[in-house]
């Protein structure tokens, strides 16, 4: 016998979305979300491209706004390999529009050309989504951005990409307008250490220039085994006009680059190593391992030991400038070395690794950790090290600030565990509110959104039982969404308070 087919219903927010079943602290979450809900956006740490605000151009179609650039997305489709029912199915990620990469071998299947098939085989796989936090910033960016009010399907695909289409070639769909409709006060993108930041000197030239301000990420030469480290480092030089021919020059070039990003409004560096090590080395053994690099001939050893000597080096010049510093240490990049060199990174094979923070980082918490100008932000994918190490550290050390839950913990029940699992030892106040870190423009409000949520559940938990009082949980809501992101990236000052040629300076001279 077949089973009846329901007639499909209005497609809609509930209000109460991710907020507590049980009534009476739904209630008092409530009351805390109405005082916070509308407050400005801080989104201090993410991916979107400052090139997009720049151009502020119409999105070309809904395939390129949410499916192709989405790792997230990507990465569960390809986990279902096609759709069980029998419509469009996904082969791998060239059928989602990611085109392979610019050294891929020869037989590379070529990337899906059409948008509206890319968005059919979304739509068809939208039941894989429930119970994900991509569900959630989806279902919010359709139904509140762009009014969609028919649920992703194989069936309604079509009528929402026209739809889409529609609501995109409109002026008030543009990124910019986007931006002022979403509540942003400041947006901080990610861009390469040695980037020229021309996109963000147009930016501040049309008046933007204290809302999108840049974020120093030096990853690629920091990793002396990079393929691409050699040519990097002449970008560096270039941009920063400094001949980079030896280990001091290097240094050099460095300095000059953050005080570029300093001008540019820049508050924050940004380094995503696998390790959290920050054990720093003699400056003869530095200087000896980048003049093998410059040749070529270094160990896997030594660009380990190299990478961590050069997260105590960043520290260093973090007191020196003020720029705050970021760790998202702990992701093995590119587990796929077959997928990787077909199509590039960033298209969902990232994949969470335990980490040692206690070790990790403690060479620069002991030089750093009371220095009044420092100020670190540890962020983790380990979920096991929040109460068992970060906690602690950021609940005794005044420089360092516990992050966000990031990545695969940016969900619901994610968000709940940090609290809970954080809060007895490092309180809400050695945090940094939440970071979105996301290159999906038009998610920013949903996971904003969400985040409140889940603060106000927890703190309305807090409050029924009689653990807070409500007035002092609204304080909180704010202080978590605002007031504490604020706080933890400061304005640094327009020019260094030392300059220092090796991290073995500032050891003799912080204060005890």
């Amino acid at each position: 016998m077949t089973r009846p087919v329901p007639p499909p219903r209005a497609w809609n927010l509930h209000p109460d979305r991710a907020l507590p079943a049980e009534p009476s602290v739904r209630s008092a979450a409530r009351e805390i979300l109405a005082q916070t809900s509308a407050l400005p956006i801080l989104s201090m740490h993410g991916h979107v491209e400052s090139a997009l605000l720049a151009a502020d151009a119409p999105f070309e179609n809904p395939a390129a706004l949410f499916v192709t650039p989405d790792h997230y997305l990507l990465r569960m489709l390809v986990a279902q390999s096609t759709s069980p029912d029998g419509s469009p199915g996904v082969r791998g990620v060239q059928s989602l529009g990611v085109p392979p990469a610019n050294r891929a071998p020869s037989g590379v299947e070529a990337a899906e050309q059409s948008p509206r098939e890319i968005w059919r085989r979304f739509c068809a796989g939208w039941h894989l989504f429930r119970g994900t936090p991509t569900r959630y910033w989806l279902e919010h960016v359709l139904i509140e951005v762009f009014e969609v009010t028919e649920r992703p399907s194989a069936a309604s695909a079509d009528r929402i990409y026209d739809h889409l289409m529609e609501r995109l070639r409109s002026p008030e769909f543009r990124p910019r307008a986007l931006f002022e409709q979403f509540g942003i006060e400041t947006l901080a993108t990610t861009d390469p250490a040695e980037s020229s930041l021309s996109h963000h000197a147009q930016l501040a030239a049309q008046g933007w220039a204290d809302r999108v301000i840049p974020t120093f990420r030096p990853d690629s030469l920091l990793h002396v085994s990079s393929s691409d480290w050699a040519e990097r480092i002449l970008s560096l030089g270039a941009s920063a006009h400094i001949d980079v021919h030896d280990y001091r020059t290097y240094l050099e070039a460095l300095r000059a680059q953050r005080q570029s990003f300093i001008a540019a409004g820049a508050r924050a560096t940004d380094h995503g190593h696998m390790s959290a090590d920050t054990t720093p080395l003699d400056p003869a053994e530095a200087s000896r391992i980048f003049t093998a690099a410059l040749r070529g001939q270094t160990t896997p050893a030594q660009s380990r030991a190299f990478a961590a000597h050069m997260l105590f080096e960043m520290a260093a010049m973090s007191v020196d400038d003020g720029l705050t510093m970021q760790v998202h240490p702990g992701v093995q990049r590119d587990h796929s070395s077959s997928a990787m060199t077909r199509y590039g990174h960033d298209i969902g094979y990232d994949i969470p690794v335990p980490t040692d923070y206690v070790h990790g980082l403690r060479p620069v918490l002991d030089a750093f950790g009371h220095h009044p100008n420092f100020r670190m932000i540890a962020f983790t994918v380990d979920e096991t090290t929040f109460s068992r190490e970060l906690a602690p550290l950021a609940g005794v050390y005044p420089a360092l600030r516990l992050g966000a839950p990031w990545w695969f913990l940016d969900s619901p029940d994610g968000m709940r565990r940090f609290r809970e699992a954080i809060t007895d030892t490092a309180g809400f106040y050695n945090t940094s509110g939440f970071v979105d870190d996301t290159r999906a423009f038009c998610s920013i409000p949903a996971r904003h959104d969400l985040a409140r949520r889940i603060d106000a559940g927890y703190l309305g938990r807090l409050v029924c039982e009689h653990r807070l009082d409500i007035d002092e949980a609204i304080e909180t809501a704010a202080d978590l969404a605002y007031h504490l992101p604020k706080k933890a990236y400061p304005r640094p000052s327009s020019a260094p308070k030392h300059s220092s040629p090796t991290a073995s300076d500032h050891l003799e001279r912080t204060p005890a």
